[in-house]
């Protein structure tokens, strides 16, 4: 393993691992702040992880496996992402690679995982919440997978840590394919953050939660492992954005010191975000997403037009 190697997947498991509750933290702080309120500082999710961390798990009457098992699977399968998302374009392949699609699919994998047990307790709202998020995931996950599709057109690989290498510099945006899957990409960061205006993580009544809904019967270190694993969501895609849909360096050294800057101005803009746009219908939010898949199709078709 090479000394760049080394630095990066020190910052990949940092960024993905220690620092990931700090990035939902830093955009909770700065939405209260553009909303003139006090709020949370940004290391309440520290907090609220080891308040949950030592108190006991519930089990629910009649549920099987499946309910024990969800956040497991879940908190593994984006533990597995946080290692395929290379934080440049040197990186430990872990002994899992980096390729593309193996990020949708633990991505997918994860929120399987959470429907499966929501089907599992029966509880109302928790179903409910999960119908809602796979209904969502159908558009999310076509569009995250044809956005990068773009960039591994333009790289040649699916290789994420070859995707990074391509995209750097000022070469690749010479045409309008990664801009128009970079505008389509933007869509898929909201919906996998779980971030207005598709999802609105502060709130507390049932009948509106979507990712919050199969959370409901979980406590404990059950339910530490889902917030953990959905902090770690910001992370992931915020990396990807940065490094492959934003224009960065070519060097890895300036990558490396350039991310930190970049994904927390990332988490204001979304902080920014939630401030100025108020929530969406339900059923507009897919209408929206699938505009995403739309323009990324368009980022191919353009790409497939100038070869």
């Amino acid at each position: 393993m090479s000394g760049y190697q080394a630095a990066a997947g020190t910052v990949q498991l940092l960024g993905g691992v220690a620092l990931a509750p700090l990035w939902p933290g830093l955009v909770q702080h700065w939405k209260a702040r553009l909303q003139g309120r006090m709020g949370p500082d940004p290391l309440q999710p520290y907090r609220e992880l080891h308040r949950l961390w030592h108190k006991s798990t519930v089990t629910i009457e009649g549920a099987t496996a499946v309910y024990r098992c969800a956040p497991s699977v879940a908190a593994a399968s984006i533990l597995a992402a946080v290692l395929v998302v290379p934080a440049a374009s040197a990186a430990p392949g872990w002994g899992i690679g980096h390729d593309a699609f193996v990020l949708a699919g633990l991505l997918a994998l994860a929120r399987f995982a959470m429907a499966a047990a929501a089907w599992d307790v029966g509880n109302g709202f928790s179903l409910m919440g999960a119908s809602r998020e796979l209904t969502i995931s159908v558009f999310v996950e076509s569009t995250l997978v044809l956005a990068l599709g773009v960039a591994t057109l333009l790289a040649g690989s699916t290789d994420l840590v070859a995707v990074v290498a391509r995209t750097a510099g000022g070469a690749a945006w010479t045409g309008p394919a990664l801009a128009l899957a970079a505008a389509a990409f933007a869509l898929v960061v909201i919906a996998e953050t779980g971030r207005q205006p598709f999802d609105n993580p502060d709130t507390h009544l049932e009948l509106t939660m979507i990712h919050e809904g199969p959370l409901l019967e979980y406590a404990g270190r059950d339910q530490a492992y889902l917030q953990w694993a959905a902090a770690a969501r910001h992370w992931l895609v915020l990396v990807i954005a940065a490094q492959v849909f934003l224009p960065h360096l070519r060097g890895v050294p300036g990558q490396l010191l350039a991310l930190p800057v970049v994904v927390v101005v990332l988490c204001g803009l979304l902080a920014l975000l939630e401030t100025c746009v108020a929530k969406m219908r339900v059923l507009v939010v897919p209408r929206v997403v699938g505009l995403g898949s739309a323009l990324a199709l368009l980022g191919s078709a353009s790409w497939l037009a100038t070869r």
